[in-house]
């Protein structure tokens, strides 16, 4: 059993919780029908990105073999064989197909897209330089798409762009880890050639950055407070800017090669952070 949550990589259903941000948001969580849409829609995308992760490690196998954390996958240590695998992945793409559908036609087409360009992704994609991380913030853009398609719900611009800007930031902060263990002389990903310290540092800070001052425009802005009814949005600013300068220490300092969201299991105060945040923009859109 621990080697098939390995192989589906389960500690990443973490990353699917954002599909349930359109519905969070709009503050319709008392909605019983709702909420077992975006409960669904949760499970499918969880299905969906095992699928693609097994996928992923198929193609990976033989460099997979050769990195230091890597080996010990599943598939890669011959835990679980290659047979087996695509069997758990045939099955999982047709429950995510099946769970999707359920709710509606539309949600299935925003999942497909998902799984198509994951597929050329880790066929391709994933090594070519800046289009990697473009695509793993895409897929994060296309959980708040889905999660909004299954709550009928319009998805704002604001979250949208903050999405993809997080996911990116996230996505370059991993490579920066890949890019050190090739200095010290390891075998990573083959596109790694396309980045170096001093591009990824400088980048992680035009970022985080762009995501501050974004997330300021965000509170600020009149429509915004209207919706929260309330000027009190601009507290959670705090918050925010020190998760994104926690994160920033983490990889600057600490040199964690963790993956993000083995760093949000992880780290206190990353989690204190999310915590806090989540608390206030949920006080001021059902308690207040």
């Amino acid at each position: 059993m621990k080697n098939f949550l390995k192989l589906i990589r389960a500690e990443q259903y973490l990353k699917n919780f954002f599909v349930f941000a359109p519905l969070f948001f709009s503050g319709e969580m008392a909605d019983i029908l709702l909420i077992k849409n975006a409960i669904l829609t949760f499970l499918s995308f969880c299905c969906a990105s095992s699928a693609i992760y097994i996928l992923n490690d198929y193609f990976d196998i033989n460099e997979d073999r050769r990195h230091p954390k890597k080996s010990k996958r599943p598939l890669a240590s011959g835990a679980i064989s290659v047979k087996t695998a695509m069997i758990v992945c045939f099955l999982l793409l047709i429950l995510s197909t099946a769970i999707s559908l359920s709710i509606t036609i539309k949600l299935t087409l925003v999942i497909s897209i998902y799984i198509i360009l994951n597929i050329l992704y880790s066929i391709w994609l994933k090594h070519v330089s800046l289009l990697d991380v473009n695509i793993i913030a895409f897929g994060f853009v296309l959980r708040i798409v889905a999660g909004a398609v299954a709550v009928s719900v319009l998805p704002s611009k604001w979250i949208l762009l903050l999405t993809y800007l997080l996911a990116f930031f996230l996505a370059l902060a991993k490579r920066r880890s890949d890019v050190i263990l090739q200095a010290n002389g390891q075998e990573v990903r083959k596109n790694i050639k396309g980045y170096n310290l001093t591009f990824i540092d400088i980048t992680l800070g035009f970022l985080a950055s762009v995501i501050i001052i974004c997330y300021i425009f965000y509170c600020m802005s009149p429509e915004i407070q209207m919706h929260y009814k309330s000027d009190l949005l601009y507290i959670s600013i705090l918050f925010v800017l020190n998760g994104i300068i926690r994160y920033l220490k983490l990889a600057f300092v600490d040199q964690t090669a963790d993956s993000p969201t083995l760093v949000v299991i992880k780290d206190r105060f990353i989690q204190t952070t999310i915590i806090c945040w989540v608390s206030l923009i949920a006080y001021l859109l059902y308690f207040q």
